[in-house]
């Protein structure tokens, strides 16, 4: 077995590739040598690859060993591997992550691999990283928005959403942004009010990016309350945003009293469309 780990210091990526099946297929009884050779091999390469096969085997076991390596490697891509196979590993590696996330002495580079790992599994980790979006670390608290986010988007959840909207009033401007970002995104029309509400922030960051929220999500009834914002903005840099904001929410309204204008005349003119495809198909656009 530690002939196998040796080769995967092969110079042939195709060789490595191919020890790293079998090694990924021999699975539990490899993790120890694959271990070994994760925390002691001198070789970068095999490191690298050790990892990347440990992605392979996803054994919650090997979630210790590849904190190590996280924390400890030189090596930017062991850390980086080892990263991706607890994201890999899923629901016993939260812990983990939370811990870099919340720890305020980590590099910004490990906390953004720990946060891109919480996104990565999802719904898999929601219910232990949902509640800690009332966590003390804003860090934490913005990872927590970024699974919020892929949750809300892939399986149009209704608790991840209400907890964006909640992430909207949080007192650090990042989360607020990174809440208002994942809504705007995710076209989100509820939204719409909080994001009126934020106009009036003392924030200059959380006003811009309630204009870009409620031009994201097409909401109409914002042009009014953009065009009062404006007005009154004292922060140059966002006032093109609002223009921006206003300029693109006009147009979207005028396209919508155009198509309805030109429903309404076709049925006037040939009311048999009421029951036919041709309606459905002008409502779809429409729409």
């Amino acid at each position: 077995m530690r002939q196998l780990v040796e080769g995967l210091g092969d110079t042939r990526g195709m060789m490595r590739l191919r020890i790293a099946e079998t090694l990924g297929e021999i699975g539990e009884p490899a993790v120890p040598f694959l271990c070994e050779g994760l925390a002691s091999h001198e070789n970068p390469v095999v490191r690298r690859a050790v990892a990347k096969t440990l992605t392979l085997i996803a054994d919650p076991s090997t979630v210790p060993n590849l904190l190590y390596a996280l924390l400890n490697d030189e090596d930017t891509v062991v850390k980086g591997s080892s990263v991706g196979a607890m994201a890999r590993i899923g629901e016993p590696a939260v812990q983990a992550l939370l811990e870099i996330l919340a720890e305020p002495d980590r590099p910004e580079s490990m906390k953004g691999h720990a946060a891109w790992a919480l996104a990565f599994m999802g719904s898999e980790a929601k219910d232990l990283v949902f509640k800690e979006l009332h966590s003390t670390s804003p860090t934490v608290r913005a990872a927590v928005v970024g699974v919020l986010s892929k949750v809300a988007q892939e399986e149009q959840d209704e608790e991840a959403y209400g907890l964006l909207i909640q992430a909207l009033d949080d007192e650090d401007v990042n989360v607020r942004c990174e809440a208002a970002a994942a809504l705007g995104n995710a076209a989100y029309a509820p939204a719409g009010g909080p994001f009126r509400a934020m106009l009036d922030h003392e924030d200059w960051e959380t006003r811009k990016a309630a204009a870009l929220g409620l031009m994201k999500i097409g909401d109409g009834a914002a042009i009014a309350p953009l065009k009062a914002a404006l007005a009154q903005e004292s922060e140059d840099s966002i006032q093109p945003i609002y223009t921006l904001a206003i300029s693109q929410l006009e147009r979207q309204l005028a396209m919508m009293i155009g198509i309805s204008l030109f429903c309404a005349i076709v049925l006037l003119e040939d009311p048999a469309v009421k029951t036919g495809t041709e309606l459905k198909g002008l409502m779809a656009i429409a729409d």
